[in-house]
């Protein structure tokens, strides 16, 4: 079987801290959201957080 075709994202890898991995798996548990759709919120969040300091 193939890699699935991404259309309207990109792949990126990056690395979690130790002790949030398991609260982060839980989050996605409790909420039934993916860990790609917590992470598109994160994301967003510090992306207005930082420009409303006009950085």
């Amino acid at each position: 079987m193939g890699e699935a075709v991404l259309v309207n994202r990109k792949k990126f890898v990056s690395s979690l801290a130790n002790e949030l991995v398991e609260p982060f798996n839980e989050l996605s548990k409790k909420t039934r959201l993916t860990k790609t759709k917590l992470l598109d919120e994160a994301i967003e969040d510090l992306l207005k957080k930082y420009a409303a300091k006009d950085l």
